[in-house]
């Protein structure tokens, strides 16, 4: 699975500016609804409950909040990169200004543990974030992130 099986261009938020957590997974709903067709309210509402289980928030400021889905046919993400980065209960207590959001098909665990293994990968790499903080435009991330 490549980057590019997942999302496009338009999966890409730039420059958001919440101010909270909750904020940022209303944001990533939001987008998630116009991606896949899902109600916003339930992608928010099982975001937030896998964050209840425990922070999504990685470290260096990057974080992965994901879920499972009833009515999804394929795995899709979304990447957001906030103005100003938010609390976001990470586990080096730093806050968050990168983000992946991943929604799975409920019944597609395989795929699943693939697409946050890569994205994990990709935020983990220091030096590919410093480049994402700094790219200008959609085009440039998803170049970024799509190289595989």
């Amino acid at each position: 699975m490549n980057i590019s099986d997942i999302m496009s261009e338009k999966s890409i938020l730039l420059d958001i500016k919440a101010s909270s957590k909750r904020e940022l997974l209303q944001e990533l709903a939001t987008k998630a609804a116009e991606i896949t067709g899902l109600d916003d309210r339930t992608i928010f509402d099982t975001f937030l409950e896998r964050e209840n289980l425990g922070s999504t928030g990685f470290g260096g400021g990057t974080a992965l909040p994901h879920g499972r889905f009833e009515n999804l046919d394929k795995v899709s993400a979304i990447f957001a990169r906030l103005v100003s980065p938010v609390d976001f209960d990470a586990i080096d207590g730093k806050p968050v200004d990168l983000v992946f959001a991943l929604l799975s098909p409920e019944d597609n665990g395989a795929d699943h543990l693939t697409a946050l293994a890569k994205m994990s990968r990709i935020l983990k790499d220091e030096a590919l974030c410093a480049k994402l903080r700094q790219a200008g435009k959609a085009v440039e991330i998803y170049a970024l992130i799509s190289q595989d």
